[in-house]
């Protein structure tokens, strides 16, 4: 009984110092750091063009399917390395934290005499009394570095100040930020989830599609007012083809009534909207319909007086002047937009002519009596969101913080900690620094002048 005890023992302690170890932390940050990699290269849902597809095997994309590389962050196995990174920091600062903890909160007010061997050290002898030397001294430090804690070993007293020794639990305080994060990170997968919708003009929806395929209600209604698109001038004048901006006009109501801070609001790439702990991004845009109509505004030269009309393919409109249009053609180029062809008949032959909806000014140019410019259709855009819903990321947000308190603690602040010895005539400081030798050995002679010229 007593064996099987032992061996029970061994293995519970085995697998402690496991968790504990230092060549595990160091794995799971290489591990950790090659598999994010994977994020990087391969493309994540939901963000996954059809092209890609065509770039991979079925077979390829079976197996990376099966082992969640296109929802890396969320797959089983990267969550059980974050599970078993953050049980191996809570291991290692269990281990560790009470003997850091006891050496803060009680430190060492003598100094030994190996301590006294390995410490910088500075003599100087006492002009008064011991019991006066000891009281000047103890205002001394008070007033130039820390009030000091005053021991009596045998006929020597010794005076211990300290400065800064919590600054010691800083990296705890990084370990304990980032089990914040990971905490955070798991709310927001359990609770959170990320979607995508998309709204056509003039409508309005109340529920999402989950990457997962589920519907999710949103508990209110978006509607998309208006979308809007602009592109960059290609070098030779005219549009691009390249998006500058696209701009969705969203208004948010709740049973049937809108929301007053949320009416009519712009929503644009990198500035997202927030509602209710639910996160809109404007993320992608085209047509919902084919055009049935294309509208011109018509202007007369002589007399100023303009006019707007609608053209339908097939079909002829009645001009101010007694002719009849017509759209013969449609063509979208890269570089041009939208141009349309359009055939004017009335007296003598028929007149053929292009006006480009990019470039208005154009049909200026052809001297008619008429001037046409290209306003719009009567198509319908929809918006794409992709809609964000994540409890926990103001947990996160609050271990970032405590990290970066953290870090400035572990690397900009250090434990400094100075003795005096006091014999009968003769009195030796004595210092030491967690972090900084250098800098402190600088504070140390200063110091050490300053007590020097006190002639105590």
């Amino acid at each position: 009984m007593t064996i099987l005890s032992t061996n029970e023992r061994s293995l519970v302690q085995q697998i402690w110092d496991f968790f504990c170890s230092l060549k595990l932390t160091i794995s799971l940050l290489i591990t950790l750091a090659i598999t994010s990699i994977i994020g990087t290269i391969i493309p994540q849902f939901p963000n996954i063009d059809e092209r890609y597809w065509a770039t991979i095997s079925a077979t390829k994309r079976a197996l990376y399917e099966k082992l969640g590389f296109f929802d890396m962050y969320h797959s089983w196995w990267f969550l059980a390395l974050l599970a078993l990174f953050t049980i191996n920091l809570i291991a290692c600062s269990i281990k560790r934290l009470p003997h850091v903890f006891k050496f803060v909160s009680e430190p060492a007010t003598t100094l030994s005499e190996m301590q006294q061997k390995i410490f910088p050290s500075r003599d100087f002898k006492l002009a008064s009394s011991l019991e006066e030397s000891k009281d000047r001294l103890a205002a001394f430090l008070g007033a130039e570095f820390a009030k000091p804690v005053i021991t009596k070993v045998d006929h020597q007293y010794h005076l211990f100040a300290q400065k800064n020794p919590w600054c010691r639990l800083g990296v705890y305080v990084v370990h304990f930020s980032i089990v914040v994060i990971f905490v955070g990170a798991i709310i927001g997968n359990l609770f959170g989830y990320k979607g995508f919708v998309a709204i056509v003009e003039g409508e309005t929806i109340n529920a999402i599609q989950a990457r997962s395929g589920k519907t999710i209600p949103l508990g209110f209604e978006v509607r998309c007012d208006q979308f809007t698109v602009t592109f960059y001038d290609a070098p030779g004048g005219g549009p691009s083809g390249m998006p500058k901006e696209f701009k969705s006009i969203l208004t948010l109501t709740e049973n049937g009534k809108e929301i007053p801070d949320y009416k009519h609001v712009r929503l644009v790439v990198n500035e997202p909207l927030t509602y209710k702990g639910i996160t809109f991004y404007q993320s992608s845009y085209g047509p919902a319909s084919d055009p049935t109509a294309f509208f011109f505004s018509v202007t007369n030269r002589s007399s100023g007086a303009s006019e707007q009309i609608a053209l339908r393919p097939g079909a002829q409109t009645k001009l101010s002047d007694g002719r009849s249009a017509s759209i013969v053609d449609l063509t979208d180029n890269p570089g041009e937009g939208l141009v349309a062809t359009l055939r004017v008949t009335g007296s003598g032959e028929p007149q053929f002519f292009r006006v480009y909806k990019e470039q208005p000014s154009l049909d200026d140019l052809r001297g008619d009596r008429l001037i046409f410019t290209f306003t719009g259709t009567d198509a319908k855009m929809y918006t794409g969101l992709q809609v964000n819903k994540d409890p926990g990321v103001w947990v996160v947000w609050t271990g970032c913080i405590m990290m970066c308190l953290g870090l400035c603690i572990a690397f900009f602040m250090s434990h400094k900690r100075v003795w005096i010895v006091l014999s009968p005539g003769h009195a030796r400081i004595f210092g030491n620094a967690s972090k900084n030798q250098p800098a402190f050995q600088d504070e140390f002679e200063a110091l050490a002048e300053k007590l020097h010229n006190q002639n105590i």
